[in-house]
């Protein structure tokens, strides 16, 4: 103020103005100040006198610092807690919210001597929520921690950390205090940090602007940060004697092992570099050194390095951060120590989309969709783009498929949310390693003991770390649900349907794989009733994917998530086949809008442009990366692909597709084929090559839709085959009949036909359902055809 005068006021963030607390009638340099719950009491740790002055007025004796606890609600008493000639920060706890009465408050003090000790200030409580000091001597202390060289707190969640030197490394401490109890010792993990002649540094207990570059040179450049769903990271800035060289570890307790990074920096003007900051994104932590480089690491999949996003240059820019000494107090939050300015610091959507579609690294690209999908989930626009995007660049990703990490990233975030520990069973990838690399950015991994948890009855944080270090320990990447069983069931069923067709083969051998199967249609029928398909048709073959997938999923998480329930988890899987089919359906709803795509355009009558070729094109690869996870595909999919095959493809190539099964015949599109299409000879030879390849079944189904002599002599030719081996062994018992009026002078179709007449009055048919075939019809069809061989005219 203008007379001197030192106020103390409380910032609201939602008025924007300063609440006065108190006021000290001269200029203090306070070190530390802090206000209870209830704003009756405040804790001020202030410099009586600086060195020189002491010398100056030969005082000696007195005191360098005190700090004082003062009633301001009344403005009462003042009581010394501390006159040291070390610097104290004080820091009162704080309970939950819900808590209407206090009859007390408990105040940290942080000591420069390295100690931590707990005040209990007890009150009584006058009229108007006035308050006065109960304890009338010196008020009850506990001490919290010794011989500490670091320690951070966490104002949210009421925590301590800190670090305790330990012969030649560090061990990591945490203290949690509860609002109706006292406090625990919770955590204790040892880190190879070296600690040899560092000096104390205090995290969160406000900055203190006399600290010198020399000081923060010689104290740790380390932050822990936690994460919602359980991760514990520990930040801290390694010294190097190579120039242009920064190196940093961080340490994933929750996963126990660490990360070394070294950065080669591409401009080292080192009278411009200050020390690496660390920030907490929640699901990422951040390295960022202004004007050189933004490292982000995703906290819960940091094994593979492409879930790291290295950004340098321009890229790197946060928007309104000043290049100086900055920390991460809270979750998304940064500090500018030097002016006292606090920013919200978040990923921009818009930043990051520029980011996937210009960058031309294999690594960022990755981590960029990745990063797009957990932090815009269920975002319709976002997913557009994305998709756009990956149509674009399906040749230009060398090292992943985007179209898999797309469905697996995407069923990952939609599905994880909803069921606790369900991260840990579901893939999130498509990569088994990863074997690309960051220019400039080397990176050793190093395995560490796990943390030693103890707490009783501890929801929230500490409950879901104890969950990740128990995965952690029975092999946490081998939880999560893989496909190798699913490929290997699944190609055995083809082989069996194949053989099948040839009657070597009995599909069911025994009674229970046969309920078995049942089982898994019945949940195929129920996937069926959330899906949008694309058209209503039967895929049996995708049908029977679907339920082998719905079944193999369930069983794996019944392994693990007991504790759920059997209904729980049939919903969550059927959920998740759901929405991979969805996904799927979206894509291709996406893409055939951005090229102008109609439901006409499912016809024969003409070639299909440019548009439609590169929708065939993007569909093939959908089908290549389904084939690839063995993921089905909705109902619907192989006849769009197949009818645009027709369009768009030379008839060599496209029977090359279907040789090779990258199309599949579908009776939906054989039939639309066979009655749109005229029979100009163009015409004919594709429509016979077509039915030439048609399952038996398939066949006996789409045949009548043809009406050609081609189609006839083919059906003919099959209903001889079929009734000669139904006949098998059977002897005729009685004379062949005269079956026709005027018998046809060529002996060899004469005895066919009797003897194909005789096994037709014995009751031997190949099918209940055979249309428009009998004897009659084998005759007329073979002698047409004997004739159109001939040359002869046919009446």
């Amino acid at each position: 103020g203008n007379q001197r005068n030192t106020h103390i006021g409380l910032y609201d963030l939602q008025t924007k103005e300063n609440e006065h607390l108190y006021m000290f009638e001269r200029d203090l340099h306070i070190i530390s100040c802090s206000v209870n719950n209830e704003r009756t009491l405040l804790a001020v740790s202030f410099r009586q006198y600086t060195e020189e002055e002491r010398v100056s007025r030969l005082l000696q004796s007195v005191s360098k610092y005190l700090t004082w606890l003062i009633e301001i609600h009344p403005i009462n008493n003042v009581r010394v807690l501390k006159a040291v000639d070390s610097c104290v920060r004080v820091q009162f706890l704080y309970p939950v919210e819900d808590r209407k009465t206090s009859t007390g408050s408990r105040l940290l003090l942080v000591s420069e001597d390295k100690y931590v000790e707990q005040f209990d200030v007890h009150v009584v409580a006058e009229e108007e929520h006035k308050v006065v000091i109960q304890n009338s001597g010196q008020l009850p202390r506990a001490r919290v921690a010794d011989d500490l060289i670091w320690a951070q707190w966490d104002m949210m969640e009421q925590r301590l950390f800190y670090i305790v030197p330990k012969e030649s490394r560090s061990t990591l401490k945490c203290v949690q205090f509860y609002p109706d109890e006292n406090f625990n010792s919770i955590l204790e993990s040892h880190l190879d940090i070296s600690v040899n002649g560092t000096q104390l540094k205090l995290v969160n207990f406000g900055y203190d602007y006399c600290e010198d570059q020399d000081v923060a040179s010689k104290s740790l450049n380390l932050q822990v940060f936690t994460s919602k769903a359980g991760g514990l990271c520990v930040c801290c800035s390694l010294p190097s004697d190579i120039p242009g060289e920064i190196r940093y570890s961080i340490y994933f307790l929750h996963k126990g092992y660490n990360k070394t990074f070294t950065v080669s920096l591409e401009r080292t003007e080192f009278h411009q570099l200050k020390e690496v900051a660390f920030m907490n994104l929640d699901y990422y932590v951040a390295a960022y050194l202004p004007g050189q480089f933004l490292h982000l690491l995703n906290i819960h999949h940091p094994d593979l390095l492409c879930y790291s996003l290295f950004l340098t240059g321009e890229d790197a820019r946060i928007d309104a951060l000043p290049n100086s000494f900055i920390r991460s107090p809270l979750t998304s939050t940064v500090l500018d120590c030097l002016i006292g300015s606090l920013y919200a610091v978040s990923i921009s959507d818009s930043a990051l989309l520029r980011l996937l579609q210009s960058s031309k690294r294999d690594s960022e690209r990755l981590a960029a969709l990745h990063c797009a999908l957990l932090h815009f989930r269920h975002t319709e626009d976002l997913e557009m783009e994305i998709i756009w995007w990956i149509s674009e660049n399906l040749s230009t990703c060398h090292s992943f498929d985007p179209i898999q990490e797309f469905i697996i990233a995407s069923l990952y975030c939609r599905m994880c949310p909803e069921t606790h520990n369900l991260d840990k069973l579901l893939p999130y990838t498509s990569l088994l390693d990863w074997i690309g690399i960051i220019p400039g950015v080397t990176c050793a991994t190093d395995i560490i003991s796990l943390p030693v948890l103890e707490f009783q009855n501890s929801k929230g944080f500490w409950e879901k770390l104890n969950s990740n270090l128990e995965s952690v320990k029975y092999a946490e990447p081998h939880l999560h649900y893989h496909n190798n069983m699913l490929r290997r069931e699944w190609r055995s069923i083809l082989i069996g349907l194949l053989l099948c067709s040839f009657g070597d083969f009995c599909f069911f051998t025994n009674q229970r794989e046969e309920r078995k199967t049942t089982a898994y249609l019945r949940n195929v029928f129920e996937n069926a009733k959330k899906l949008v398909p694309l058209f209503q048709e039967e895929d049996y073959q995708q049908q029977l994917l679907m339920g082998l997938m719905v079944a193999q999923l369930k069983d794996h998480l019944m392994r693990h998530l007991q504790y759920v329930g059997k209904k729980k988890i049939e919903q969550i899987v059927l959920d998740y086949v759901a929405n991979l089919l969805n996904l799927v359906h979206r894509m291709m709803k996406e893409v055939w809008r951005r090229y102008q795509l109609h439901s006409c355009t499912f016809c024969f009558d003409e070639r299909g442009g440019a548009g439609e070729f590169a929708v065939f094109h993007i569909m093939s690869r959908i089908l290549e990366a389904a084939n690839g996870m063995c993921m089905p595909l909705p109902p619907g999919f192989h006849t769009l692909h197949l009818g645009l095959g027709v369009r768009c493809l030379p008839l060599h190539t496209l029977l090359h597709y279907i040789d090779s099964g990258v199309l599949h015949l579908t009776e939906t599109c054989v039939r639309k084929l066979l009655k749109d299409l005229d029979d100009t000879e163009e015409n004919e030879k594709l429509k016979f090559s077509i039915v030439m390849r048609l399952p038996e079944a398939l066949g006996q189904k789409v045949h009548q839709f043809w009406n050609h002599p081609i189609n006839a002599n083919l059906i003919a030719r099959k209903y001889v085959k079929l009734l000669l081996e139904k006949l098998g062994s059977r002897q005729c018992i009685r004379p062949l009949p005269e079956r026709l009026t005027v018998p046809v002078e060529f002996l060899p179709l004469n005895y066919l036909t009797n003897v194909l007449a005789e096994i037709e009055d014995q009751g031997v048919h190949p099918s209940e359902k055979q249309d428009h075939v009998n004897v009659r019809f084998v005759e007329e069809t073979a002698l047409k055809h004997t004739m159109m061989l001939l040359g002869l005219k046919y009446s």
